[in-house]
């Protein structure tokens, strides 16, 4: 039989053992030292060794051995993702891996407005300190205008191949599903007259009639005579901040349409979808007109003479607004 000191000594051993076991496994399962709620980034290719180093200097965990140890014993690990990831308050060690092996990757927003120019798009992509990256500026109405979502060091370049990939599907889907007969024989004639429609006017309502209107300004080779086109050239789509000067009227370029008939030879922004849809289908109209009527919306006309009544009026406005 064994004797009761060989009993101490195994019921000791055991003791022990249970109290390392304990530890162990609490030191993976228990409270965390982290003391309020963080953001953690594990960089493309790091290893579990990297990122735990990391954690441990960034008080989220105890011990980087530890960790290391214990997420192998309990089989994790493995699929540690990249990316940024927000990490709470006294997160056991257990759940600070669990997170970064998620892919609940905290992700940002960047949005381009409908009507915002390539340059616009590529200084609000430079702007965003999380990006990483150079990118020259895109081409015209080669971006979709709407949210992007984006993680922490991704670069500035995939995030622009996604706005353009988001255009060329939209106008494939659009076109695929135009009226017949359409002025516009191309998809990349549709964007430049949709760019155009897009600058003059805000009025969601009106893009259809606006649509319409050039496009029997087009059938007919009338000049388009939209203004945005006159400025594109010299601010490149930004704010003009003046008056537009008879010599920038008359003015002979690619983008001009007061001095040619036709569409300019390449977009003056990146219309959205809606604008796109417009020309597409344009409003059935005989207008070849419009002025502002003073209510952010434009008069439309078919005839000169109904044209000019519609200009008194707008002078008119303008004048009872000490505007002129």
């Amino acid at each position: 039989m064994m004797s009761r000191r060989n009993w101490f000594l195994v019921a000791a051993i055991g003791l022990t053992a249970l109290i390392v076991l304990w530890s162990f496994v609490g030191g993976w399962y228990g409270s965390g030292p982290l003391a309020k709620d963080t953001h953690f980034i594990v960089p493309n290719g790091a290893s579990l060794a990297t990122v735990a180093d990391r954690l441990e200097k960034q008080g989220m965990i105890r011990s980087a051995t530890g960790f290391t140890l214990r997420a192998r014993v309990f089989g994790a690990g493995s699929e540690i993702k990249a990316g940024e990831f927000a990490i709470p308050a006294h997160a056991s060690a257990s759940r600070v891996m669990a997170i970064i092996s998620s892919d609940d990757v905290i992700r940002r927003f960047v949005t381009v407005p409908e009507g915002m120019p390539a340059i616009m798009v590529q200084e609000r992509l430079m702007a965003q300190p999380q990006l990483t990256g150079d990118i020259a500026v895109p081409d015209e109405g080669s971006v979709l205008p709407d949210s992007y979502s984006y993680g922490n060091g991704e670069s500035r370049q995939d995030v622009l191949r996604r706005m353009q990939a988001a255009m060329s599907r939209t106008l494939a889907e659009l076109w695929d599903k135009r009226d017949d007969g359409l002025v516009v024989k191309t998809p990349e004639q549709a964007i430049i007259l949709a760019s155009i429609v897009e600058k003059e006017t805000g009025k969601p309502s009106e893009r259809r009639m606006v649509a319409g209107l050039y496009s029997n300004r087009l059938r007919i080779g009338m000049p388009l005579q939209a203004d945005p086109t006159i400025i594109y050239p010299i601010t490149r789509g930004k704010a003009l901040g003046r008056r537009i000067l008879q010599s920038e009227i008359r003015a002979v370029n690619d983008y001009n349409t007061y001095s040619m008939a036709g569409l300019p030879k390449y977009p003056i922004t990146n219309p959205g979808k809606a604008s796109i849809e417009a020309v597409l289908h344009p409003a059935k109209t005989g207008a070849l007109y419009m002025v502002a009527d003073g209510t952010g919306g434009h008069a439309f006309a078919s005839t000169l003479a109904e044209h000019n009544e519609n200009v008194k009026k707008w002078f008119a406005i303008r004048r009872s607004r000490g505007e002129i």
